[in-house]
């Protein structure tokens, strides 16, 4: 196997690694609120099936509006500058 000819890449422009630290953060925000996050209601009041299958929709949804209006420096942790 040769491994030399396998290159660390990053993408071109500016916007596109704003783009992918803010996809990164997001993903890490939605895996944290599946542990953290708020939890399945129970009991007679409860969702059922539709509520559990539906809260990784919303889990996602809270984590992109967490990422819009925080910064996690995901970028500058890579080494890579915006800008």
């Amino acid at each position: 196997m040769d491994i030399s000819s396998i290159t660390a890449g990053s993408p071109g422009s500016p916007s596109a690694r704003r783009e992918l630290s803010d996809g990164l953060e997001q993903a890490f925000l939605s895996e944290m609120l599946k542990y953290a996050g708020p939890r399945e209601s129970q009991g007679e009041f409860g969702g059922g099936i539709g509520e559990s299958q539906f809260s990784s929709l919303m889990n996602d949804a809270y984590a992109e509006a967490m990422s819009r209006r925080m910064d996690m420096n995901f970028l500058s942790r890579t080494g890579q500058r915006d800008g």
